[in-house]
């Protein structure tokens, strides 16, 4: 399994009707096990006759590489020399933005039936191989998802996605398992470090992707407890101690910040994942939520 670099991540979303000033809007932080980490910003250059493999130093992945690659942005947040690019953020030419490294978990009942790929797809190898070959947010959930199921994954992650008209939060919570959810653009959303998402309509392909079979899973292996409906939260994540602790209250403060009028408890297992306020929210809502 990747080795962790990050202690604690909260990822914002936010749809372009939501924010002050129409556009999309994609952020997350990272908590590290230093005290000071200096950020790192590099620019890979385009490349219409790619050859080789991509290579990771952390978990031994390896795949080949699309000939053709756009040029795109990154902030690794190691030391590129020692760990490997570990790219996390960025943007690339075609106006498409990701970020790559909010750690999930997927519950050990799910995992029972699908474990995690030692050697799979992990969280320092993301952006690197999705972000140089997507068009957009929705195609960079596609894409990735048709990685997973090739490669599967070892580790949970959050994967944030965005264009000029869409933002996607996508999921992979067990080895090859995910769920990816369109942001609605006069809402937003808040996560940390826990599967987020909840109900998933299957009819809807606007606003849900998901991997193969996952319905035909969860039904054989009885994962789901719910009399109705398909909670990808509550069939796939997790509800203990060390959530309510240190997770829900992440998203809780955020929530409060920008609905205020709203009385929910920071313990609570149910706080929502897509959410609406009565005013637009700015950059600097979002970096106070993230501060």
């Amino acid at each position: 399994m990747a080795s962790k670099h990050l202690s604690a991540c909260t990822t914002v979303l936010v749809g372009k009707k939501a924010s002050i000033d129409g556009s999309t809007m994609i952020a997350r932080n990272d908590d590290t096990f230093l005290p000071l980490t200096p950020q790192r910003f590099y620019v890979e250059p385009a490349n219409d006759h790619q050859e080789g493999e991509w290579a990771s130093n952390q978990n031994g992945f390896k795949a080949p590489l699309p000939k053709k690659a756009y040029r795109y942005s990154l902030t690794p947040n190691v030391e590129v020399d020692k760990e490997g690019v570990y790219a996390e953020s960025g943007f690339n030419e075609k106006n498409v933005a990701m970020s790559a490294t909010e750690s999930v978990y997927g519950n050990e009942r799910a995992l029972a039936f699908d474990p995690l790929v030692k050697d799979g797809l992990a969280e320092d190898s993301l952006q690197s191989m999705v972000l140089p070959y997507i068009d957009s947010a929705r195609d960079g959930v596609k894409y990735l998802g048709d990685l997973i199921k090739k490669y599967g994954s070892p580790e949970g992650n959050g994967v944030l996605f965005s264009d000029k008209h869409e933002v996607w939060y996508m999921e992979i919570v067990t080895g090859h398992h995910w769920v990816a959810q369109r942001i609605p653009d006069d809402a937003y959303a808040i996560a940390a470090n826990q599967v987020a998402i909840q109900q998933v309509d299957f009819k809807d392909s606007d606003n849900f992707m998901y991997s193969d079979g996952i319905q035909k899973f969860v039904k054989k292996y009885h994962l789901n407890t719910d009399k109705e409906g398909f909670n990808f939260r509550h069939i796939f994540g997790t509800d203990n101690e060390k959530d309510r602790h240190y997770n829900t209250p992440r998203v809780w403060f955020g929530q409060k910040y920008l609905n205020p009028e709203i009385e929910q408890s920071p313990t609570s297992s149910d706080l929502p994942f897509i959410c609406h306020t009565d005013h637009k929210i700015s950059v600097e809502d979002v970096e106070y939520i993230l501060g």
